[in-house]
């Protein structure tokens, strides 16, 4: 049996929620676990400096080839991190590239996935970025979009919108959490989490965790601290809202109308429509 627990999900669905809330269950701090630590107990799988050592460039300069040929080595030094299970955050898509596992079988444990509402992911996404709306739909509806290479971290493939739930949704030792139920019912989705993991939750460290790792306390550390695993713009915040629907208030009707054509066949499987 494998060691990595991936915490995968489409960008801007909560993943950075669940390692959060992760850390504070764990750990059991007296004051909420600080957000710019989210590696000690977790690593986010396309850091650069973890390719390294496979790589004869940098990642910016490097093929798809390259970085897919380094990844199953990459994923074996993870497991090396920590004598118990390891976290790895991943926007991959849980599929094959050049014939290789972007998310390798023989190393992992299981997977947590969190889906989000399409049309918040948008509104989300697209001020993480500072692209516009109408491109971030656009990109979410391709078959091959994906994060490109920088000098901080790898490329990672995501596809569309719907590819990348349902390449994670149907498989074997998966969680699936919707993010709007984790909203709604934190203690019951949360508790799936640690019952996941194989412990029951106890309710008292259980709400701690879930406090302490709420929308409120996130963005007033990142008001106080920053956040240095931020966006490429700027301008916004990285925990804007926090909440359900925003999509509402913001997109067109022609908008959301291009989302829910993309996406119809995924979101009605997911209560969305």
């Amino acid at each position: 049996m494998g060691k990595l627990v991936w915490l995968a999900s489409y960008p801007k669905s909560g993943n950075t929620w669940l390692r959060v809330f992760l850390h504070n269950y764990i750990n059991q701090p007296e004051t909420p676990h600080s957000i710019n630590r989210l590696t000690d107990l977790s690593v986010s799988e396309c850091n650069a400096a973890f390719f390294a050592n496979y790589l004869s460039v940098p990642p910016v300069a490097t093929t798809t080839q390259d970085v897919q040929r380094a990844r199953a080595f990459v994923h074996h030094d993870f497991t090396k991190l920590h004598n118990d299970l390891v976290f790895v955050k991943t926007h991959n898509a849980n599929l094959a590239l050049h014939g290789i596992p972007l998310c390798t079988p023989s190393v992992s444990a299981g997977a947590i996935y969190i889906v989000r509402d399409p049309r918040d992911v948008a509104v989300s996404f697209a001020a993480y970025t500072g692209r516009s709306l109408d491109d971030t739909i656009i990109f979410m509806g391709q078959a091959g979009a994906a994060n490109r290479g920088t000098a901080q971290q790898v490329f990672e493939l995501l596809g569309s919108w719907s590819a990348h739930v349902e390449s994670w949704a149907g498989g074997r030792k998966i969680l699936v959490l919707r993010y709007e139920d984790m909203l709604d019912q934190p203690a019951r989705e949360f508790g799936k989490v640690i019952g996941f993991l194989g412990d029951d939750a106890e309710p008292a460290r259980l709400a701690k965790a879930i406090e302490f790792s709420n929308f409120e306390t996130l963005a007033q550390q990142e008001a106080v601290e920053g956040y240095h695993a931020g966006g490429p713009n700027a301008g916004s915040a990285f925990f804007r809202q926090g909440r359900a629907g925003q999509w509402r208030d913001i997109l067109t009707k022609v908008q959301r109308q291009k989302i829910e054509t993309d996406h119809a066949d995924t979101m009605k499987g997911f209560s969305y429509l």
